[in-house]
Order: structure tokens, then C-alpha cells, then sequence
């Protein structure tokens, strides 16, 4: 029996399972709003939410593979390829475009003309500096850990700052060698 072919995000997306998208965007403002209130620090905040999102991919990476059919990437550009048009798609129900590759093909942008986490949003004059998104930062590292690429993520532009785009920065910074448990000599 052949493989199963790689699955495009519209033909993942159309069959998963989904939350109702208003529930899940106030669900997670309302987490985003307690942790401001139990912080009180929106540097602290954006550390946090990082920290919830990296758990979440470390997790999240399991049902994409599973779900999406996609077979081991070549190199980091097809990676960034597959989270913008597959893992977006999968899991937000949005796709991305990547682009601004730097010479060695270690560092590009993501960039989303649409965020479902950020309807019904508008950030006070005293959250300026908070990364209301930066769970998805998280997501990304954790996940990209998890298949043994050592990533650095970041916001660029973000809309609720007044910027045209949501742009995350990912930066490959080593391509961590697979260790196996045991040794088949011995």
C-alpha cells in the first residue's frame, strides 16, 4: 500500500474537529486578562504566555503529524512552508506567507493578514508592550523543538500596535541531531 499523501491545510482543516471560534478567541483574551491581572507586569505576561504556548507545541506536534500526513521536511525553508500553509490552517483556520529569507536560509517571516485571537481586541495605553499573540511564539519553538530544530520566535509587527500585519520572526539556530535510546550493535 502506498503512503498517504501529504494533506494541504484546507483538507485538514475541513475535518477536524472544531470549537466555536468566538468561544475559544474570548477564552483565551480571559486568560490573557487574568494573567495580567495576577502578573501586573506585561513583560512578565509576555514571558508567560510564551511559556504556555511552548508547552502547548511540544504537544500540538504529535496531532499535526498525525493528522496532516506530512512526511519529514528537507530543510527549514519547507518547514516554514508547512507551518504557514498546513499548521495555521490545521489549528487557527488562517494561513500565513513566508516571507524575508536571509542569505542562509535560517531566518524568515511569517506573516498572517488574519488573527483569530484577536477578535473583539483592543489593547489600553498600559498594555503597549504586551504580545497579546505571544502564545503563539511558544507554539511554534515548542513544536519545532519537539522535530529537533532549536528555534528562536518573536513578534515584528503586530496590528493591535498599529502595524499593517501580524509578522513573527523565526530564526533557525542549530538542527538539533536526532539521539536515539539504544544502540543496535551492541
Amino acid at each position: 500500500m502506498p503512503p498517504a499523501a501529504p494533506r494541504t491545510g484546507d483538507a485538514v482543516f475541513a475535518n477536524i474537529e472544531r470549537v466555536n471560534a468566538e468561544l475559544f478567541t474570548l477564552t483565551y483574551g480571559a486568560i490573557v486578562r487574568q494573567l495580567l491581572t495576577d502578573l501586573e507586569d506585561v513583560e512578565e505576561v509576555n514571558k508567560q504566555l510564551d511559556q504556555m504556548g511552548y508547552n502547548i507545541g511540544i504537544r500540538l506536534i504529535d496531532e499535526f503529524l498525525a493528522k496532516s500526513n506530512v512526511s519529514r521536511c528537507v530543510d527549514f525553508k519547507e518547514t516554514a512552508e508547512v507551518i504557514a500553509k498546513v499548521g495555521f490552517k490545521m489549528f487557527l483556520g488562517v494561513t500565513a506567507s513566508v516571507t524575508n529569507w536571509d542569505a542562509d536560509g535560517t531566518t524568515c517571516s511569517l506573516v498572517l493578514e488574519d488573527n483569530p485571537l484577536v477578535d473583539f481586541v483592543e489593547l489600553p495605553d498600559t498594555c503597549q508592550g504586551l504580545y497579546y499573540c505571544n502564545i503563539l511564539t511558544g507554539v511554534i519553538r515548542g513544536a519545532l523543538e519537539t522535530v529537533s530544530m532549536k528555534t528562536e520566535v518573536s513578534w515584528v509587527r503586530d496590528m493591535l500596535h498599529g502595524d499593517d500585519a501580524y509578522e513573527l520572526q523565526v530564526k533557525l539556530l542549530k538542527q538539533v541531531p536526532e539521539e536515539y535510546p539504544y544502540k543496535d550493535d551492541e
